[in-house]
């Protein structure tokens, strides 16, 4: 599709935005903005997990944002003009995140809020930035944006949901690691998403979910949940974040001994954690859902060996300045590939300021295929404008002598579901 106002085409876009960096870089400081009908920066409100439970996560969302904005800046920015990311921390919390949406609009002036995780913050938050007019880039894999529960303006182009996730891997596990499975996971929207989710696909498999046990996001040992798990269970399916993870796994491991069930997790029960840390051990050869894979693969891809060379780091997915400081690998790059499709769509869209809001989502739900690059390292995507919600291929990952290494990926058809809701038939 032809933009009316600028005369370029989504794909056009698209070769602009990887083939004209290197040139752009080049340039003084000063003349890459130069041609800019205004000199404004675009305002990119990014709300930050900087504490309270997603603060690990938060810290890294930060990392890769930056890492992000300083590279679209370098190429020139956005319409010419360079991109200032206004950072506001959350706390982890609805009331707050609702609070720093509102901070962003009437006191920041910001043109687009972004990079929300934790999906009850995303709830909570999400209803104001519709009241506001103000675009909302979640980058939360929950369901609610695609379930059709929140509004117009909120969009998730950069990550996949549970629902196709959950939809690509359950054929893995019940092939191949049993078909009476025990779900455990956090007791908020993310963790409810699993647990209806993965149940329904685990049926559709023929498989049974015995048991449902739900853990308060605050608990901090999980050792009283684990003697509900039954005895026939044949895989545990578990899901957990914040910063109780390395204890829940911990405890998973003196609780079973190394005989219990086949144990298949998400990588959010580990992310920012080292997976050779002490009390680990009882993981291997267990499989972890990856988004991205952690450890470098032998087919690694010349845009996953870019992207960690700007968010600094190494090929065991921690920091290349301190090797203890372990990133959140399987979902950081979310927040990258968004800022990307901002990028994208502000330029398909020929942003100028608020009064183009409506233009932009627009924009967004204009976008069909996502290529793989470096502008989208993680993989080739496909983005659903009725959704506004971002398909993509997944990852298995098998533990092997402390080594996160890579055994299916699927296809992006495998994460397909049918549509829930079509936002452009809501007013703007």
């Amino acid at each position: 599709m032809t933009n009316p106002k600028t005369g370029t085409t989504r794909r056009g876009a698209l070769k602009t935005l990887a083939g004209g960096a290197a040139g752009a870089a080049s340039l003084p400081l000063w003349a890459r903005f130069s041609h800019a009908q205004s000199a404004e920066p675009i305002r990119i409100g990014f709300q930050v997990h900087r504490t309270g439970i997603g603060a690990a996560y938060g810290r890294w969302y930060g990392r890769t944002t930056e890492a992000a904005a300083k590279l679209i800046n370098d190429a020139g920015g956005i319409n010419g003009r360079p991109v200032e990311i206004v950072a506001e921390d959350d706390g982890t919390d609805p009331k707050r995140g609702a609070e720093v949406v509102e901070k962003f609009a009437t006191q920041h002036n910001a043109d687009v809020a972004f990079g929300t995780l934790f999906s009850h913050v995303v709830i909570g938050s999400a209803p104001r930035a519709g009241e506001l007019k103000l675009p909302y880039f979640v980058v939360s894999e929950g369901h609610h944006v695609a379930s059709g529960m929140l509004n117009r303006y909120t969009l998730q182009p950069g990550i996949t949901d549970v629902k196709s996730q959950v939809k690509a891997m359950a054929p893995f596990v019940t092939e191949n690691l049993g078909k009476k499975v025990t779900l455990v996971f956090p007791d908020y929207a993310y963790g409810h998403d699993h647990r209806d989710f993965f149940s329904a696909a685990v049926e559709a498999q023929g498989g049974e979910v015995l048991a449902k046990l739900a853990i308060p996001p605050s608990e901090t040992s999980f050792t009283k949940y684990f003697p509900k798990i039954p005895r026939e269970t044949e895989v545990l399916y578990h899901v957990m974040v914040g910063p109780g993870v390395l204890t829940f796994v911990k405890e998973l491991g003196e609780f079973f001994g190394g005989r219990g069930p086949e144990l298949f997790g998400f990588i959010d029960s580990l992310e920012a954690v080292a997976m050779d840390s002490p009390g680990l051990e009882f993981l291997e050869g267990s499989h972890f859902w990856e988004g991205m894979p952690r450890h470098a693969q032998p087919d690694q891809s010349e845009f996953d060996k870019y992207y960690r060379a700007q968010v600094g780091v190494n090929d065991r997915g921690a920091a290349i300045n301190d090797p203890a400081d372990v990133s959140t690998y399987g979902h950081m790059f979310g927040c990258w590939e968004t800022l990307y499709v901002i990028k994208q769509a502000m330029e398909a869209a020929g942003y100028r300021g608020p009064q183009d809001r409506a233009s932009l989502v627009e924009a967004v739900e204009d976008i069909t295929v996502m290529p793989h690059s470096r502008e989208h390292p993680q993989g080739p995507k496909v983005f659903n404008g009725k959704t506004h919600q971002v398909f993509g291929q997944q990852h298995i990952s098998r533990v092997e002598n402390g080594n996160l290494v890579k055994v299916h990926t699927t296809s992006i058809e495998d994460t397909f579901y049918p549509d829930e809701v079509d936002y452009t038939k809501r007013p703007l």
